[in-house]
């Protein structure tokens, strides 16, 4: 699928404060420091994925200062987007590199950014013309979503064609 931009300060608190941390102490970090911190921080990203109940073959991530790449083999298109979106809405992160490819091709999804005052049913209205199929929405996001009520500003979401 390619390069995709996320909001760095939206998202999971997955990685906390050190990103902001580390902006700063970035300048007298030393390059072995650095290689450690990342691999930790994309192994915690790895095991957001893993945890989802997503299989993945072959997964694999890294991180690179603000920048997630990952690998391996999604079942669907749906779930790989799912990854992606995983990954990418996490606060600290800025984009997501997706190299993975999948078993089953389909057609792909649209991504949204979330603005303010969005609701998944005016979401809904607006990509199929009927405010009440929110549910599509919902349920192409679990399990980043838990609720449809909690969505928040410069979070993305998938779309699915219908």
């Amino acid at each position: 699928m390619g390069l995709f931009s996320f909001l760095k300060s939206a998202g999971q608190k997955l990685l906390g404060r050190e990103a902001e941390k580390n902006d700063a102490a970035e300048a007298v970090e030393t390059a072995e420091t650095k290689a450690a911190n990342n691999a930790a921080k994309a192994n915690l990203l790895k095991t957001v994925v893993e945890s989802s109940g997503i299989s993945v073959d072959g997964l694999s991530v890294d991180f690179d200062g603000e920048t997630v790449t990952v690998y391996g083999q999604a079942p669907s298109v749906a779930d790989k987007e799912k990854v992606v979106l995983m990954l990418g809405n996490v606060e600290g992160v800025a984009s997501v590199d997706d190299r993975m490819s999948v078993a089953v091709q389909e057609p792909e999804s649209d991504f949204y950014e979330v603005k303010s005052g969005d609701s998944l049913s005016k979401i809904a209205k607006a990509y199929y013309g009927d405010a009440m199929k929110y549910p599509t929405i919902f349920e192409a996001n679990k399990p980043m979503l838990s609720d449809p009520e909690k969505i928040y500003p410069g979070q993305v979401l998938r779309i699915p064609k219908l």
